[in-house]
């Protein structure tokens, strides 16, 4: 890992002192998945299990906010089990899909959600028509029920497809009260209110947490920084961490730390279970 100053040493060090009372979020592609052409195919890093389970033991809870609809992440690399365990070994592992429209916990072991949004199938409907304007009628699109993802990775140049395509979609989104996330190669359309930052806040709340890490990758997890940051001003220890890539940088310059991608992530996650546990020995 790489820390991009002597501040986020400091604050690394003052997370291990509160390792007892922090929430550890992460987000689920690119931080603890790879990234991959095909969205199903996105499965955990394998040591991800291990490493979360021996993580638990030595902070109050861990959160994956992801976008993906909270069953499909959980399915992707065993996640139900390994909430399972960390419940049964009295701690708590929250899973929340669809940037916090969807939870599901260790303790309650379902998931909740709202019905999709008004407007989204209407939306869909006509998102046929945008696509042929932009020349991208090959994109993938996800259907994810509470949201729809429209997908330029596959297609022959994706960065200049995105490009097209994201005024039109935002145009087009805006006319039925939805908005829009960007990401990598991705534009993900769904309801106002809800984001990764939201979900942050809620659950320091309701856990009254000492502490916070969160850890992502890219534009969808930029609310996620801004909460966490917040509570680095109210005097929280904090600590954001980058799991960054060579298409994707844009929380570089927001990070505390700088790992490359899943495994660093782990390698991160390894190195504060190890150093919490030396601290409370």
């Amino acid at each position: 890992m790489e820390f991009t100053s002597i501040a986020g040493e400091q604050k690394y060090a003052a997370l291990v002192r509160a390792a007892a009372e922090a929430i550890i979020g992460l987000d689920f592609d690119g931080t603890l998945s790879p990234i991959v052409d095909d969205p199903a195919q996105a499965h955990i890093h394998p040591d991800a299990g291990e490493v979360l389970l021996d993580l638990a033991s030595q902070v109050t809870a861990i959160a994956v906010i992801t976008g993906r609809p909270a069953r499909q992440a959980l399915d992707l690399g065993g996640l139900e089990e390994v909430g399972n365990a960390i419940g049964d070994a009295g701690k708590e592992l929250y899973l929340f899909g669809q940037y916090g429209n969807e939870r599901w916990t260790s303790t309650h072991r379902r998931v909740i959600g709202p019905r999709p949004p008004t407007g989204l199938a209407s939306f869909e409907r006509e998102l046929p028509r945008v696509l042929r304007r932009a020349d991208a009628a090959d994109a993938h699109l996800e259907d994810k029920v509470l949201s729809v993802a429209v997908h330029t990775r596959r297609l022959p140049d994706p960065e200049a497809a995105f490009a097209r395509l994201l005024p039109l979609v935002e145009e087009l989104a805006a006319r039925h009260d939805l908005v829009v996330e960007p990401g990598r190669n991705v534009l993900e359309v769904r309801s106002a209110g809800i984001h990764k930052g939201t979900v942050v806040q809620r659950l320091t709340e309701e856990l009254g947490a000492g502490a916070f890490l969160f850890a992502g990758d890219d534009l969808g997890d930029l609310e996620a920084f801004d909460a966490v940051a917040a509570l680095d001003k109210e005097g929280l220890p904090t600590l954001l961490v980058c799991s960054a890539s060579d298409e994707e940088n844009a929380l570089v310059a927001r990070a505390d730390v700088v790992v490359h991608g899943p495994e660093g992530v782990l390698e991160l996650l390894r190195q504060l279970t190890a150093d919490a546990r030396s601290l409370r020995a």
